[in-house]
């Protein structure tokens, strides 16, 4: 008996050996009370199948007998859920009542009776198995299972449970959906019915968008789905107050945070809605914030799905719906703004054009009768007036022509705009025509030092063009291209192909970024930081050029590669089948604004250098910012960097003050020159990139700039200006057209001392520029008078402490026989004093160079770890003396940087002599070089005595000392750290010091670029 007992112990053992969880379950399960009876009477079939269903990581299920009572593993308890363990040897139907009938039974009978396998794929269940009964979706298979004699006596079945990933899928295409419809909406009420039409019942039964109103107290339903209007749940306003008893929106807007309601049928009642016939039960209302994320413009109430679990999945995926209406929302809010927008800047439009036409007109009449009256005095004063005389009515001359220009290209615009322009089309010899408005530009384009290229073949076939507009069309394009070409060539070309004409105007100068092309022809457009004779100009010359164009029903496109060139070509068809026939050889009624050739060729004129016998200034070279000096300057001083004395060192008495003229007019730059050259001594250049060259070599009292200039503006030169220690208590004075506080308060938030409008009266020129000279000749007196007083009130006290040392200790030697040991500690302290002060000495001689600009420093490769470790071997005795802890870290690699070794040296060396100064016996100095982006990184730190916060930033002051407790005083000029500040600065780097506070020790860390 007991031998048998032992056998089916062992029979159960070996058949349920492994099996993890459900393994130890089938082990200690009594079978005997199952259908299945005693294991050991199991057949040989199924023992088998449950050994490999046990070991298979897959979920797997075995179902036996008719009444298919069930086996499986670890894998597939996880399907069953609650189900589990209960349903281990018991009849399937008894475990899924609910889907018994309608799915397993018709399945299992058809296997039975075919013989076949079954498959499916994402098959949908409503099973019961967490208190609900649940959407539930699985991948299976079911297989036949013969026994020993060929009938089928059960089945196996494997299953993956793929619920997650058909919903996420689902989810997932309903946001895209969502995404799509709302990109068309225009209001917030039609972006929202765009939304509600693309949810899906399955995930959201049913959703309220709810609009809050301006006084946030009343949400208006304007959209909805899944319930109907007279539904009780979708009441079309609720009033957002505290004590309603309809959704709890008055809590969500206060809180601007999801609020999850559980109790919908106690509030509502049943609720129907689709797919399911069951009642949701539960809703998340979630705020939908306007664009600017301060106030919420919707409330959104969605209903949870009585079949799904509402999980952090769930909660998530419902957030996300809300975030995408509320971007549809914002987008919807954005078109508006900008339609609103568009038709604020249409009417503006509309107005500036009747006001460019109707400003035009008036500006044309005084125009005439001051350019008629002129050239008559000019003509019969010509022999009468002195040359100056004569000049400056020549100016004026120039400058009320290029007006007329201007006016007349404002009127041409207007005309266009409002459809009122004439064009007069009539047979034209277009070769001969072009060829000649070309060639009046041949003297200012060789006086510039460039060849003009003419090639205008006779043409084979009649062109009709307007000549007025033509004669616009070829002047602004070669205006512009003379404008932009320092070097080179200009080429005009006129051919014709096939039925077309063709103008091309080839350019050899600065070209045109990609960035820019897109823009080129676009009204009052200017391209910025670009190299060009002049910054002056309308920005509508282009535009007018492709405007003229189109009604000769032509195209007009650029090709350009920067730094190499630009080419503009014009194409119209020949004949006339493509002009309005009442045009031809018609008579001009209006006005006509041709001001000839003589404008543009005086204003190209006025562009090119005086050396070159043009009017302008002298071209500039390239400005190196980086080393803050003209490219031209280098030669045989290449790693020599010389700068301009600083305009903060005390001077003595001094020829009249230099003042910088910067402006690209060549009219405004002579005449403000000769205004203020009666009192001062004043260089004139044409722009910012001349300016810096100029300051470079010499620093001037004051600059006086226009803001739009060509290469580098007003604006950026201020800025370069500003940047440089050595000229950043320049006075500077800005000139600019733009009228109104905006320009004045922008100028002077930028830096600039003051700000002038053009056109200003001479004495206020005259009386602002003396005005800021004497202010900065004062600050400048008061600097170098504190200086003065604190330089000697200094000196006197640290130079006095040694000097009484020195005096006292040779007085005692002089005047007694001393022993051996008082000998040669008088020596050692004679020796001490004179070496501190010479010290202090060369430290005055250096701070002395440095402040006054006569420092010269080579520039070369420099080895930073091999100076700072040679300097740290040196430190080591002065740091034993005291039982200071030395620890340095220097970078695995020589780190590199460019500039003067022996400097770099001394910038290092009183860093580290600085903490070791201020670091009491046993504390710790730490020293760090790395190489960080493409800088080189030195810090030095210590547990010294440290500073104040009021202290910190004046560290690195001239003679600039913390009241310290006598103790902790150590004496000295404070010259060190203020010559390392400028040393590193003279180097392009940076120096900084922090401190957690006084006794709590210092850190400072120098940032020098990388070779």
């Amino acid at each position: 008996m007991n031998s048998l007992t032992g056998d089916k112990k062992d029979a159960v053992a070996d058949l349920f050996a492994g099996g993890g969880e459900m393994g130890a379950l089938m082990r200690s399960h009594d079978w005997s009370t199952t259908p299945l009876g005693p294991v050991e009477n199991w057949p040989p079939t199924l023992r088998t199948c449950v050994s490999v269903m046990l070991s298979t990581p897959f979920a797997q299920g075995i179902y036996w007998r008719e009444d298919y009572i069930q086996l499986y593993n670890d894998a597939m308890s996880d399907i069953f859920g609650a189900k589990h363990p209960a349903a281990l040897g018991q009849p399937l139907y008894q475990t899924w009542p609910e889907i018994w009938e309608d799915s397993f039974k018709p399945l299992f009978e058809r296997i039975k009776t075919t013989g076949e396998a079954f498959f499916a794929k994402d098959r949908l269940y409503h099973i019961l198995r967490l208190g609900f009964l649940e959407e539930a979706y699985f991948t299976f298979g079911y297989n036949p299972i013969r026994d020993e004699t060929g009938a089928i006596a059960g089945l196996s079945n494997t299953t993956t449970e793929t619920t997650q990933q058909v919903i996420s899928q689902r989810r997932l295409t309903m946001l895209r959906e969502l995404a799509t419809a709302g990109s068309g909406a225009k209001t917030l009420k039609s972006t929202c019915l765009a939304a509600a039409d693309m949810l899906n019942s399955y995930d959201i039964p049913f959703a309220l968008f709810y609009q809050v109103n301006s006084q946030a107290n009343l949400a208006e339903l304007v959209a909805a789905s899944g319930l109907t209007p007279d539904s009780a749940a979708a009441p079309p306003t609720i009033i957002l107050s505290s004590n309603n008893s309809e959704w709890l929106l008055d809590q969500v807007l206060q809180s601007r945070e999801p609020l999850l309601m559980t109790d919908l049928v106690d509030r509502f009642g049943v609720l129907s809605v689709k797919p399911w016939p069951e009642s949701p039960h539960s809703a998340l209302i979630l705020p939908i914030l306007a664009g600017n994320k301060e106030m919420v413009e919707c409330l959104l109430v969605i209903g949870i799905s009585p079949r799904l679990q509402f999980n952090s999945e769930y909660r998530s995926f419902l957030e996300l719906v809300a975030q995408q209406v509320e971007s549809s929302i914002a987008t919807a809010r954005s078109y508006e703004e900008e339609r609103k927008r568009a038709e604020a800047l249409a009417e503006l439009d509309r107005a500036k054009i009747a006001f460019f036409n109707n400003i035009s007109h008036e500006f044309r009449t005084p125009l005439t009768l001051m350019l008629n009256p002129l050239e008559q005095v000019i003509a019969e004063t010509q022999t009468s007036l002195q040359p100056e005389q004569r000049e400056q009515l020549a100016i004026v001359q120039r400058n009320a022509t290029r007006l007329h220009k201007l006016v007349n290209t404002l009127l041409d615009f207007s005309r266009i705009e409002a459809g009122r322009i004439q064009a007069v089309y009539e047979p034209t010899d277009l070769a001969q025509f072009t060829a000649e408005l070309a060639s009046v530009f041949r003297s200012a384009i060789e006086t510039a030092r460039m060849q003009l290229i003419v090639d205008c073949p006779e043409l084979s076939s009649t062109v009709y063009v307007d000549r007025e507009m033509w004669e616009k069309i070829v002047l602004n394009l070669i205006s512009n291209a003379f404008k932009f070409t320092f070097e080179g060539e200009i080429a005009v070309s006129l051919n014709q192909i096939d039925g077309k004409v063709e103008l091309k105007v080839r350019d050899t100068g600065t070209g045109i970024s990609s960035e820019e092309l897109p823009r080129i022809f676009e009204r009052f457009h200017r391209i910025r930081n670009v190299k060009g004779r002049s910054y002056e100009g309308s920005g509508i010359g282009l535009a007018l050029v492709q405007e003229l164009v189109r009604l000769h029903s032509g195209t007009v496109k650029v090709e350009s590669v920067l730094g190499k060139g630009t080419t503009f070509t014009v194409t119209i068809p020949t004949g006339l089948s493509h002009l309005p026939s009442e045009q031809i050889s018609s008579q001009r009624t209006l006005t006509s604004t041709l001001a000839g050739a003589a404008p543009y060729v005086e204003e190209a004129l006025g562009w090119i250098p005086e050396e070159a016998g043009g009017q302008g200034s002298s071209t500039s070279a390239p400005f190196d910012y980086a080393q803050g000096k003209s490219l031209s300057d280098r030669g045989a001083g290449e790693n020599s960097v010389s700068l301009p004395p600083s305009p903060s060192a005390p001077l003595p008495l001094r020829p009249p003050a230099r003042i910088l003229l910067v402006d690209d007019n060549a009219d405004m730059r002579d005449y403000v020159k000769r205004l203020l050259s009666e009192k001062w001594q004043v260089t004139a250049v044409a722009n910012g990139r001349d300016a810096l060259n100029a300051i470079a070599q010499q620093i001037p009292d004051l600059v006086l700039t226009d803001v739009m200039m060509p290469e580098v503006d007003g604006f950026q030169l201020l800025s370069a200006l500003r940047a440089n220690p050595l000229t950043k208590a320049l006075p500077i004075i800005l000139l600019s057209a733009r009228a109104g506080e905006d320009a004045a308060i922008e100028g002077l938030q930028a830096g600039a001392d003051d700000h002038l409008i053009k056109p200003f009266s001479a004495p206020e020129l005259v009386t602002r520029v003396d005005s800021h000279l004497e202010i900065a000749r004062l600050r400048q007196e008061l600097s170098f008078n504190t200086f003065k007083d604190e330089f000697i009130a200094t000196v006197t006290h640290e130079l006095y402490a040694p000097l009484v040392a020195i005096l006292g200790w040779t007085r005692l030697l002089r005047a007694k026989a001393l022993d051996e040991t008082t000998v040669l500690r008088a020596l050692e302290t004679i020796e001490r004093n004179a070496k501190n002060q010479a010290k202090l000495i060369e430290d005055l001689l250096d701070i002395s160079t440095i402040i006054s600009g006569k420092i010269s420093l080579t520039s070369q490769p420099v080895n930073l770890t091999s100076i700072m470790e040679s300097e740290i071997q040196t430190s080591f005795g002065d740091t034993q003396a005291k039982k200071i802890n030395l620890e340095y870290h220097l970078a695995a690699i020589d780190i590199w940087v460019l500039g003067d070794s022996n400097r770099l040296r001394q910038v290092f060396s009183n860093l580290l002599k600085n903490a070791i100064k201020f670091t009491p016996k046993g504390g710790n100095i730490k020293v760090r070089l790395d190489a960080v982006d493409s800088w080189a990184n030195i810090t030095v730190s210590n547990t010294g005595i440290g500073m104040s916060a009021e202290f910190l930033p004046r560290v690195f002051d001239r003679f600039s000392q913390e009241e310290v407790p006598s103790r902790h005083s150590p004496g000295g000029l404070g010259l060190g750290l203020a010559i390392a500040h400028q040393l590193v600065e003279l180097h392009k780097g940076t120096i900084e010091a922090a401190s957690p506070g006084f006794g709590r020790g210092a850190t400072f860390t120098v940032k020098l670029p990388l070779i």
